[in-house]
């Protein structure tokens, strides 16, 4: 076999998940497929400079076929018809899973990605729980002697698993000497040990898709798709995706995308926060009028948002998918009560709003904010599973108003460069020690929230911008000096082992890439290399 393990054993049972069978379909899959994979990557950075120098977006002249034609994606299998709520979180550790599947949330989103760091362990565990979990044997106890088991009073939320995305390798698995594609092998390992299953459970095989920036990514995925389920002998159509439009480019693609996928489509979802990291990304040398404001001050509600999440519904509901909302990413603090119920109510107000545009339902970070979006929901849907029905015809969304960033309100502040600085350094410090969901200031964090702060420091250091509360311009020398403070900062708040193992090298890679002339595409990629 030319696929090897660098690692064949980073847990006790991983022997069960990286079996001679499962090992050569992930090593069949990277022979066919990363190839595809490599040149879809270059495409995009050749497609990103041509953007750059324009400043300018648009609908694919190429595909108008695709967005007038008269074509829906597959009838939802019976277990994805009611998402009203559904559940995110990493897969590993096994109390996590447990906690999410019996959330009483519909749906979990079981994360490979941005919740979860890929050391070799987590990946392997969190297969391992994904299968344990379809067989109803899931189960763990704790060091003080607490057992935790799934609920057989209620049904489990069914599962939605999340693979990386396209850009990331996998170095514990080499074939030919080549790193695996990651998303590659998180669906391999996940597909090959856990897809017939959960057929049998009356399930299927369902994930979401991350990071895509177009229809020739999706098409690659079906191509995948129809080759796995060939391989195992099942029928075309048992694989389900919904979709993350989480990229700018991916926004002015979506029909394209649900019909590259049609077979196998199940919706689409707005992934709020890396949508605002892609387009900080992908106009970060377009000049002031692509500068976001503090990151804490861009809402759902500006314009600029409202045309990418109402076009999301329109484009669903026309083709028979579902729309899926954004992040509650709210943890509950039991210390300070009237905190929490503020919150609380902000999160009510957001999935109010997402449930009138027609969303079928939302992503909650925490078990209990489970009940406030099934009670939202509950109300607009009634005994209805969705709302399918609710075509939105009066949207009409153009690439101005998707591209009008200009029209956030808010401003850029010291402040808020020195809470990206903060942030940026906590989460990549606790990312780097294993666990990719993060609680910072009483929000559930995942990648997507260091790779927005990072990002506008970069750009605000390239566009020489002056802050409104102090009148400074970002510069090289003041990102420095910030940087030191909060750094120093975090050393008071967490003790100088800790600091001395994750938050210091973070602190450095975060130096490295804010500061660097060349922007890093991906945060994760060179924290990877400082991961086990």
């Amino acid at each position: 076999m030319a696929i090897t393990a660098t690692d064949p054993r980073p847990m006790d049972r991983a022997e069960e998940i990286l079996t001679t069978e499962a090992l050569a379909f992930v090593e069949e899959l990277h022979s066919r497929f990363a190839g595809t994979r490599n040149e879809l990557l270059a495409a995009r950075s050749a497609k990103r400079q041509r953007v750059a120098d324009t400043g300018r977006l648009d609908f694919l002249p190429e595909t108008q076929d695709v967005r007038d034609g008269d074509w829906q994606v597959a009838p939802a299998p019976a277990a994805l018809q009611d998402r009203r709520v559904e559940m995110t979180g990493p897969a590993a550790p096994a109390k996590m899973a447990i906690n999410a599947l019996n959330s009483g949330a519909k749906v979990w989103l079981a994360d490979l990605e941005d919740a979860s760091t890929p050391t070799w362990r987590n990946v392997v565990e969190s297969i391992l729980n994904l299968r344990d979990a379809a067989r109803g044997t899931l189960s763990y106890t704790s060091d003080e002697g607490k057992e935790y088991s799934l609920r057989t009073d209620a049904p489990l939320a069914v599962v939605v698993a999340r693979p990386r995305g396209w850009h990331l390798p996998e170095k514990h698995l080499l074939i030919n000497g080549e790193r695996a594609v990651g998303a590659l092998v998180d669906f391999g390992l996940h597909f090959f040990h856990v897809a017939k299953q959960l057929v049998e459970n009356g399930q299927g095989p369902y994930y979401y898709l991350p990071k895509m920036e177009g229809y020739l990514e999706a098409r690659l995925w079906n191509e995948v798709f129809v080759f796995a389920q060939d391989y195992l002998g099942l029928p075309q159509g048992t694989i389900r995706a919904t979709v993350l439009i989480e990229t700018i480019p991916a926004a002015f693609e979506m029909d394209e995308i649900l019909y590259e996928l049609r077979d196998h489509a199940s919706g689409l979802n707005a992934g709020r926060w890396d949508y605002l990291f892609s387009i900080i990304k992908y106009f970060r040398d377009a000049g002031g009028e692509f500068v976001l404001p503090d990151r804490a001050s861009v809402a759902m509600t500006a314009p600029f948002m409202r045309a990418y999440t109402e076009l999301l519904v329109k484009t669903c509901h026309k083709r028979g998918a579902f729309a899926m909302g954004g992040m509650a990413a709210v943890i509950p603090n039991r210390r300070h009560p009237e905190v929490t119920e503020a919150a609380f109510e902000k999160v009510r107000a957001d999935k109010t709003r997402e449930a009138n545009d027609g969303f079928d339902g939302s992503w909650v970070a925490h078990p209990d904010l489970v009940p406030t979006c099934r009670e939202v929901f509950d109300a607009v849907l009634g005994n209805r599973p969705n709302q399918l029905d609710k075509q939105r015809p009066e949207v009409s969304v153009t690439a101005e108003q998707l591209l009008d960033v200009a029209s956030a309100q808010g401003q850029v502040t010291e402040s808020g460069l020195r809470l990206n600085l903060y942030v940026a350094v906590a989460y990549t410090a606790v990312w780097l020690s294993g666990n990719g969901a993060v609680a910072i200031h009483n929000l559930m964090e995942d990648a997507a929230t260091a790779e927005i702060s990072r990002s506008q420091v970069w750009q605000q250091i390239r566009n020489k911008f002056v802050l409104a509360d102090t009148g400074n311009t970002v510069t090289r020398e003041l990102v420095e000096r910030i940087l030191s403070e909060e750094t120093e900062r975090l050393r008071t708040e967490v003790g100088d082992e800790a600091f001395r193992r994750y938050y210091k090298p973070a602190s450095e890679l975060i130096a490295e890439i804010c500061l660097s002339e060349d922007y890093t595409d991906f945060l994760t990629i060179p924290a990877y290399e400082l991961v086990d």
